[in-house]
């Protein structure tokens, strides 16, 4: 008996609609990204370990897909890191490669590897699938697309402005009725660590204050004693947990909660100018939120982090990101801050999905398909279907002259928005009866009047 095909958990295979559907998405994206100045590039989808182990953080690194070896490679694996029980050794002299965690710090390889080919401030947006080892579930995948725009080589917080305009505009040109975009900065947290005396245990604080809404406050405390974060530090800290009052008061909370650090105040100065030039500007749907509380557990984030969640719906975020000051220094290159974005689409598809908010004309299917009554019928409408795609109009016959009911039922299952009926009479009279499929209204139209209906599409 033959084994039932199957996907690796995580992934998934995708209907033409569903195609159409994605597409729209990625489409929406691409034409503001290419408004606000970003031009595309792509990356490989495997790089080598070296590019992205230690990049991402020990949780990050775990859920890296590593590519096993192959051929006589095999025989360089490192059998004493084996029996020295040195796993991360071992498993490094195993898998030179591996696939892609996101597409930030290719993106720093890339810059690098091509910075005699690029002007500064070099401004790039990527669509392209990542891949995670982590656990499926409800909007978490393993295989999935990002949807990035970055800037590198300035300083200017002009960029953090243009993104958050950005997540406004495409999130609103997608129709998603609600969604906030949250803020923070690096800067504030290394304040509150330096504030608390646990200036050393930055990584440790930021990665369990991240997880604020998904394990709570207790989760929080209990996984920072754990790191070894002081009763005392905690005491300090744990207020803001519940931070509460307008961006205004928030950030006039924490300016006198960091009174003390300089890095600190910084931030604070930083998240101040993202406020006033958003208040300046106007959001059309966005709400612009400072959660004290978002920390984003990736190392290479040095100032202004982001998250966007979409309101009314059981989702973690559906965008991120942030700046980064010297992530390209990994790879040789000092000095050269950044900052950058990423959407979702996966998600972004299952809150549309959940809403039903896709537009009509994404679920739409083939524009004509001809009715085959016959040979003689048959080789007519090839030579109208030859003439009706030299407009650029898709169409197609159906291949047999089967009975009317199983074309019409092929019709309605390809949401065939138009069926083209030519018998004997019609080709006689040189004339075609186009039927709506969705009104089941019919005309009768000579082939050029049906192909300057079908380019503009108005209704019958």
């Amino acid at each position: 008996m033959a084994q039932k095909p199957s996907i690796p958990k995580g992934t998934r295979d995708f209907l033409p609609i569903e195609v159409a559907r994605r597409t729209y998405i990625f489409d929406t994206i691409k034409s503001s990204f290419k408004k606000y100045g970003f031009s595309p590039i792509e990356t490989p989808s495997f790089e080598l370990s070296s590019t992205l182990m230690g990049k991402y953080g020990e949780e990050g690194d775990r859920l890296i897909f590593r590519i096993l070896n192959s051929g006589d490679k095999m025989l360089k694996a490192d059998t004493q890191a084996l029996e020295e029980k040195n796993l991360a050794r071992f498993a490094n002299s195993l898998a030179e490669k591996a696939l892609r965690y996101d597409l930030t710090v290719p993106f720093a390889r890339f810059v690098v590897q091509h910075q005699n080919e690029l002007s500064f401030p070099f401004k790039r947006y990527q669509i392209q699938p990542v891949w995670r080892a982590d656990r499926p579930q409800h909007g978490r995948y393993q295989e999935f697309f990002q949807c990035d725009a970055d800037v590198v080589g300035s300083d200017s917080l002009i960029f953090e402005v243009d993104f958050v305009l950005l997540f406004d505009e495409i999130l609103t040109n997608l129709q998603l009725p609600s969604f906030t975009v949250k803020i923070n900065n690096r800067k504030i947290l290394s304040g509150i660590a330096e504030v608390s005396g646990e200036i050393d245990k930055l990584i440790d604080i930021t990665v369990a204050i991240d997880k604020l809404d998904k394990i709570g406050e207790e989760g929080v405390v209990k996984e920072l004693l754990e790191k070894g974060v002081s009763a005392l530090a905690i005491e300090k800290i744990q207020p803001l947990f519940s931070f509460t009052g307008t961006n205004e008061e928030k950030v006039q909370k924490m300016k006198s909660f960091l009174s003390s650090s300089e890095i600190g105040l910084k931030g604070i100065e930083e998240l101040e100018f993202v406020f006033d030039q958003i208040n300046s500007l106007g959001l059309q749907k966005a709400e612009l939120e400072f959660d004290i509380t978002l920390a984003r557990g990736l190392n290479y984030y040095t100032g202004a982090i982001f998250e966007v969640k979409a309101n009314g719906v059981k989702m973690g975020s559906i965008c991120g990101g942030g700046r980064y000051d010297d992530l390209t220094g990994l790879f040789g290159m000092s000095g050269m801050s950044g900052v950058g974005i990423s959407f979702g689409a996966d998600r972004i598809y299952d809150v549309l999905t959940e809403l039903e908010l896709f537009p009509k004309e994404t679920d739409q299917g083939l524009t004509l398909l001809f009715v085959n009554f016959g040979e003689k019928e048959q080789n007519h409408c090839m030579k109208l279907m030859h003439e009706v795609r030299a407009n650029g109009i898709d169409c197609e016959l159906y291949p047999t002259s089967a009975k009317i009911q199983k074309q019409m039922k092929y019709a309605n299952d390809r949401k065939v928005q138009y069926v083209a009926l030519i018998g004997e009479q019609e080709m006689n009279e040189e004339l075609v009866l186009l039927k709506n499929m969705e009104s089941g209204d019919q005309v009768e139209m000579s082939i050029d009047e049906v192909i300057h209906k079908l380019i503009s599409k108005p209704s019958l």
